[in-house]
């Protein structure tokens, strides 16, 4: 079990960042990354819920490979964590009535809309990089 102040230290990090970074699998084999707006809703370090067109290429690629990566950085301080884990694709309207946002009917007609799309990603592992150095840590 890792320290609760390495722990609030890595919550902090992930809950003041606007964005985030998701990697995956693309149809090809090679790894691609996607700027992401910062998850609506995480539990703990292990799972992040994250919104996205449902007709996107990264939707696509996820189900056909869910192995994927989820990356905050936060460039004031130049530290960051990553974390692997897998990618699934979330149907369940009540979820997605929980994280729906006001600001999402930029993108979508409303929290039905069928191109409004949830990713829960679950990490299996994690390292932070901070003071010129990185860090293995439990998930």
């Amino acid at each position: 079990m890792e320290s609760d102040s390495l722990i609030k230290n890595i919550e902090n990090l992930i809950d003041r960042q606007e964005v985030c970074f998701l990697s995956f699998i693309n149809p090809q084999g090679f790894p691609t990354t996607r700027t992401m707006l910062n998850p609506r809703k995480r539990q703990g370090l292990q799972e992040f819920y994250l919104t996205t067109n449902a007709a996107s290429q990264k939707v696509q690629s996820l189900q056909s490979n869910p192995k994927s990566g989820l990356y905050f950085y936060d460039r004031a301080l130049y530290r960051g964590v990553a974390f692997s884990g897998t990618c699934e694709i979330i149907y369940d309207q009540a979820i997605k009535d929980e994280i729906w946002r006001h600001m999402d009917t930029i993108f979508y007609e409303n929290n039905t809309d069928p191109n409004y799309c949830v990713i829960k990603f679950t990490a299996v592992s994690a390292r932070l990089y901070q003071d010129y150095q990185s860090t293995e840590f439990q998930i």
